[in-house]
């Protein structure tokens, strides 16, 4: 802050006075010198002055005001989305109400107790006697019984994912098959007799009510997709069923040819239209294998089933070709001891299967027979083979590919001479992946999927680990979702580093299994804590901008640790859609980086306005002018005149000069002791300034000799 100096004047002693009375002495203003004060007095302030000094406090405002606007643009320009409100979430919650109370008891259920209290106190009377009947109380229903009684069936079945569509078609893979299996076994061998063919109808006609249940209840309510529109009315859906091919076979198989029984008994060949109900099984198996969660045991178990049943038909076709020729008449055809199914089957199974063995046929139809045996049991036993090879191949395809990884990866480190300490970690990390999670990488499997399959099994998967990290709490749930989908799964092996101190820092860990240690100290191997499943690390340098994205700390796998890793290009695409999120997430990052911080130490006001004092202050410039030139000698010349011509009229008086008030904030010291020296030309004046300690300094005028006076300013200026 610039003060106004102050002037002092050393008095003299023939000063002319003028003599008013005895004793008093009155100055006379035209006598006086205008650059001159009485010895120990102040004149008072001017009004030049005090308007000085009020501008020089607005000042001091305004400076401070300027200083806190500065800092507050600096900090808005660093992290643009920082403000004093809170960031809104992105999906407020409304406040729950209130549950209400809950309601009385209904008066039904008070009248049926009391009821059932009269009922068991209820008194019959007979013949003028009264007597109490004990009332039986019927025992409660199970639960499971409840359900069924209860159950009410379905106006429209989803044949993709209704299980209970799937447990019917079963029963009625199972009709087919016992029509398939056993039509033939009736035809040939003589297993159905008269004494136990009402067993063999039971069966035959349960089954048949299996086919007209499915024809009339569930085929007609089964869903269809029209124009991309899933069609669930009753009358679109069995139109639907009515027109197409299913529906006619599923007329043709029970096509009543049992009416026959009545002129030939009962002959099981008039059942084989019950056949033609194929399209059940096969729709079994696809909806089966859909359900499975290990799809190919299904699909050997069937293989397997295809080549038992061509045998089962192979030995039935030996028997009837046996009982044709004559059963013992060759060696060629059964003998008719023993267990004819057994006995002719394993006659099919040497047949198929080309086995040898075999006696030779002797008889025309016997060699016909025993080729037409052997060209479709080669061609069906390749045909066997050939299924059962890719059934299995699919199945182990996923561990095939594995073997195939490791067997490359290990030839190419072989070829490069990789350290043995480094090969057996990598086959570690492949042994370890393929065990935990059944494939090498995840996002291979569900590359095909779309968009919004892929987000919902994500979500499935790792949504309830990711929301429970708390920095995205409060994060908008689309958002986080979105997120899941940028993930990345690796698996650490034990002692790995995952991140070092002092690195760049692009990705965000979340620990979805096992745990990691934050080490430091001297050797590296301290232990300051311990992550577990849930946690996050790595936030500070994802979310952190300008050279705040280096890694704060050093962090090793303890034991076998499976990591999320977000990348941070990924989490800036993804919160470009989601501003507020955004927001909340930088103010959460601006949290934990000053959140360790110390205070700075802030600096004291002093109020001072003027920076150090420079090397040639401005008054002692001016004095120096003016002492070089021609105005201070007329200053002279007007004061020696105006002393001796004094003049009797008053003048007017001129006005008081400024008083200097010291600031009470001290102020150092000068460094240089010295004091700065300048004379005139004509060596007539000597101009000197004095440093004090107060920070003050002395401005002195010093006439030579014979002038006698000498003028001291006072030049209150800040070091």
């Amino acid at each position: 802050m610039k003060t106004v100096p102050k002037i002092i004047v050393a008095p003299e002693s023939d000063s002319p006075r003028m003599q008013t009375a005895p004793g008093e002495e009155v100055e006379d203003p035209n006598m006086t010198d205008l650059l001159s004060v009485g010895e120990g007095l102040e004149r008072p302030m001017s009004a030049a002055s005090q308007t000085s000094i009020v501008v020089n406090e607005r000042l001091q405002e305004l400076v401070k005001l300027f200083k806190g606007r500065t800092e507050r643009v600096r900090e808005k320009l660093t992290d643009p989305d920082d403000s004093d409100e809170e960031s809104p979430s992105a999906s407020p919650a409304k406040k729950p109400a209130e549950a209400p109370p809950p309601p009385p008891p209904p008066p039904e259920e008070k009248k049926d107790a009391e009821g059932a209290a009269e009922e068991e106190e209820k008194i019959y009377e007979f013949m003028g006697y009264k007597f109490p009947v004990p009332q039986l109380k019927m025992p409660e229903m199970p639960d499971w019984l409840r359900a069924i009684l209860e159950y009410r069936f379905p106006s429209s079945i989803d044949p993709y994912t209704d299980l209970t569509y799937v447990v019917w078609l079963f029963f009625v893979t199972f009709a087919w098959n016992w029509n398939v299996w056993l039509i033939p076994v009736r035809c040939t061998f003589p297993y159905q007799t008269p004494e136990n063919v009402h067993w063999w109808l039971l069966m035959d006609y349960l089954c048949d009510t299996i086919y007209i249940l499915d024809i009339v209840v569930f085929q007609p309510r089964l869903q269809f997709v029209r124009g991309g529109d899933v069609v669930c009315d009753k009358k679109d859906m069995r139109e639907n069923y009515l027109q197409t091919e299913r529906f006619k076979m599923d007329v043709i198989s029970l096509f009543p040819l049992d009416v026959l029984y009545v002129f030939t008994g009962v002959k099981s060949l008039w059942r084989f239209p019950r056949i033609l109900k194929y399209n059940a099984f096969f729709e079994f198996n696809d909806r089966l294998e859909a359900v499975m969660s290990k799809a190919y045991i299904y699909r050997v178990i069937r293989t397997s089933a295809y080549l038992l049943y061509s045998l089962h038909c192979n030995a039935c076709i030996f028997y009837w070709g046996s009982d044709y020729e004559g059963l013992g008449s060759t060696k060629w055809v059964y003998n008719g001891k023993g267990n004819s199914y057994i006995r002719c089957y394993y006659f099919a199974v040497k047949t198929l299967i080309t086995i040898g063995g075999l006696p030779d046929p002797t008889t025309v139809f016997e060699i016909v027979f025993q080729l037409v045996n052997y060209f479709v049991g080669v061609f069906a036993f390749s045909i066997m083979i050939g299924q059962m090879r890719d059934v299995v191949g699919a199945a182990t395809a996923g561990e095939a590919y594995y073997r195939h990884c490791v067997d490359s990866t290990v030839k190419y480190m072989t070829s490069y001479r990789i350290p043995r300490e480094v090969q057996n970690r990598v086959k570690t990390w492949y042994d370890y992946t393929w065990k935990s999670q059944g494939m090498l990488d995840e996002q291979e499997l569900l590359v095909q999927l779309p968009d919004k399959m892929r987000l919902d099994i994500a979500a499935d998967v790792n949504y309830n680990i990711v929301s429970k990290v708390a920095l995205f709490q409060g994060c908008d749930r689309q958002m986080i979702f979105d997120m899941l989908n940028r993930l990345k799964s690796v698996v650490y092996l034990p002692g790995d580093s995952v991140c070092k101190k002092g690195e760049i820092g692009r990705e965000m860990y979340i620990i979805k299994a096992g745990e990691v240690q934050v080490v430091g100290g001297p050797d590296g191997k301290t232990v300051f804590v311990t992550l577990r499943a849930g946690s996050v690390f790595g936030e500070i340098s994802l979310l952190a901008g300008g050279g705040g994205n280096r890694r704060t700390a050093n962090v090793k796998a303890h034991g076998f640790a499976n990591l999320f890793i977000l990348d941070k290009k990924d989490l800036a695409d993804i919160l470009v859609h989601y501003p507020e999120s955004q927001k909340l997430l930088r103010k959460k990052a601006k949290k934990m980086l000053t959140k360790d911080k110390k205070p700075d130490e802030k600096v004291k006001e002093t109020g001072e306005v003027i920076t150090e004092r420079p090397e040639t202050p401005k008054l002692f410039k001016a004095a120096l002018e003016v002492a070089s030139g021609q105005t201070f000698a007329k200053l002279k010349e007007a004061y020696k005149g105006a002393t001796l011509e004094p003049s009797t009229s008053r003048g007017p008086v001129p006005p008081p000069s400024p008083v200097h008030r010291r600031s009470p904030i001290p102020r150092p010291r000068v460094p240089d002791d010295d004091d700065m020296v300048s004379e005139t030309t004509d060596s007539t004046m000597v101009i000197r300034m004095t440093p004090r300690i107060e920070g003050e300094e002395i401005l002195s005028v010093e006439v030579g000799p014979g002038e006698g006076v000498e003028v001291e300013e006072e030049e209150p200026s800040k070091t």
